[in-house]
């Protein structure tokens, strides 16, 4: 999932603020006024193209359950919240989750009754592979994901599929996961695996989600499992490890699978729009800094026609390494042959995008505590304006031209990938009656026509999420489901939620109608779809 959809602190509590720069920066906002940043507001009735697709996502341990039935092995979250319950908000843990493993089928009515074109999940390492390595292919496992396959495929419904949603077997971050290059190798190892048993069925692949979250949040910083808080370092080992594990299961898939089955693979990055807090030439320039050190970092060496981390970035990294003390800089380089090994190694462009931020520079926000960080190599600071609408994610504020914006950007800085936007939803407390997703859905939906209207190549969308589900360190606190699970059953009811009606009608008709208001008594099946 998505941008980091965990429990945050508030930003305040990230980093030092300079109250003053802040201030200006807040003022100068405000005197610039929203008017000119918000997109029309549309009323007509909007047409998606023929051939777009429509589907929704899950990730494995924030639904699946049955976190040691049948040969599964502990993954870093269910060490997390068994070791540390108490780190997640409500003390929860994924357990049972909403107990797809033992549910897939009532899963995949729920499919049906939104007419689905495809349905976005991850697959669990530890479930497939035990002891992390292909030594041990597990039966449970392979069955299991053979069983939901083989059902979605029974109704049309075209399974995508992500090979790692967070979920690390513990065993391997032991051996220092995402910060040892033999990572390459591992998951490389479980890719073939994975492709060698499904890859005759599964024609969409996403390597890895949310490499940000992956490497700024886990290792970097304490929102995520493995919470190594090695700021300024461990993010940077993570980062090149990851997208050379990425070019290694893209190349394993286009030289030995492709050919025979036709399949796709890209990965699903989570990127914010960074909106410069005011007109000045200094938090234009903060902005463009702050994106490379987020999400560009990712985007670049395999978009880019150059290939590598942004210019911007290496310098500013090895400037600050040299001023600390270190005898090299902390980004660790990549080779040439490492460089041409990730360039062009994707398929199409994956998006997971909810919120936007005002940015601007702050080159004291360390001053007082002068230790390395991703935050302090790029001298900046950011907030949320006051008056955007708030959600039930303290980091999540709904803005809608930001994602027209963000696409834009996109097809500008990168030749107009095909995009499929992998993630993108709201978060409430709960309730049936969600007027405010509606609200969300079909005003960012409406940002993204906006997009495909001026050319960017949007081809796909799923909505975060089909149900209700772990949200990390938040727990069961925060709802994304377009149904609502009742998690003090042990049926694990699904019940669809206004949301989920008004997807089904923009699914079935391949429009947007911002006047549409749905019976909400019964959802059914609609056989002919």
């Amino acid at each position: 999932m998505s941008a980091i959809r965990g429990k945050k602190k508030n930003i305040s509590s990230w980093r030092l603020f300079d109250l003053n720069s802040l201030l200006s920066a807040f003022l100068a906002f405000c005197t610039l006024g929203l008017a000119g940043r918000v997109q029309t507001t549309r009323d007509d009735v909007r047409r998606f193209p023929d051939g777009f697709l429509f589907g929704t996502a899950t990730a494995s341990y924030q639904v699946e359950g049955g976190w040691d039935e049948d040969g599964k092995s502990e993954n870093i979250w269910d060490y997390l919240t068994h070791t540390s319950p108490c780190t997640i908000s409500d003390c929860s843990n994924g357990d049972i989750a909403d107990d797809s493993y033992h549910l897939y089928k009532r899963d995949v009515e729920m499919m049906r009754e939104l007419g689905l074109d495809f349905y976005r999940f991850s697959m669990s390492w530890s479930r497939l592979l035990p002891t992390g390595f292909p030594d041990q292919i597990n039966e449970g496992g392979v069955n299991y994901y053979n069983n939901l396959i083989n059902e979605m495929l029974k109704y049309n419904i075209q399974p995508m599929i992500t090979l790692y949603h967070w979920d690390l077997p513990q065993r391997l971050q032991e051996l220092g996961g995402w910060a040892n290059p033999h990572v390459v190798d591992w998951f490389g190892d479980y890719a073939r695996v994975a492709f060698e048993q499904f890859g005759d069925r599964v024609k969409y692949w996403m390597t890895i989600n949310e490499p940000r979250e992956v490497c700024d949040e886990g290792y970097g910083d304490v929102n995520l499992a493995p919470l190594l808080d090695s700021k300024g370092i461990g993010e940077y080992m993570c980062v090149k490890n990851l997208l050379v594990a990425h070019a290694r299961a893209y190349h394993i898939y286009n030289d030995e699978y492709k050919s025979k089955y036709g399949g796709e693979v890209g990965i699903a990055f989570s990127a914010r729009w960074y909106e410069p807090a005011s007109d000045s030439e200094i938090d234009i320039q903060a902005a463009e800094d702050f994106t490379a050190f987020t999400w560009i970092k990712y985007v670049h060496p395999i978009y880019s026609e150059t290939g590598d981390y942004p210019p911007i970035m290496k310098e500013k990294v090895a400037a600050k390494s040299a001023e600390q003390g270190f005898f090299r800089s902390r980004l660790p380089e990549f080779t040439q042959e490492e460089i041409e090994y990730v360039r062009g190694s994707s398929d199409f462009f994956g998006l997971n995008h909810y919120t936007t931020f005002l940015v601007y520079r702050n080159e004291s926000i360390y001053d007082a505590n002068p230790v390395p960080s991703l935050f302090d190599d790029a001298d900046i600071g950011s907030y949320h304006h006051p008056d955007w609408e708030e959600t039930a994610s303290s980091w999540f504020k709904v803005v809608p031209w930001g994602f027209y914006k963000l696409l834009t950007s996109i097809r500008e800085n990168y030749n107009n990938p095909p995009i499929f936007i992998t993630e993108n939803g709201f978060s409430n407390r709960g309730g049936l009656q969600d007027d405010d997703r509606v609200r969300f859905y079909r005003n960012y939906l409406s940002a993204m026509l906006d997009a495909m209207d001026e050319g960017s190549d949007v081809r796909a969308y799923a909505a975060w999420s089909l149900m209700d589900n772990f949200e990390w360190l938040s727990g069961y606190t925060e709802r994304f489901g377009l149904y609502e699970v009742d998690y003090d059953c042990p049926e694990r009811t699904r019940t669809p939620r206004k949301s989920a009606f008004v997807y089904k009608e923009i699914v079935r008709t391949r429009a947007l109608d911002l006047d549409y208001e749905p019976d909400t008594d019964v959802m059914t099946i609609d056989e002919g779809h």
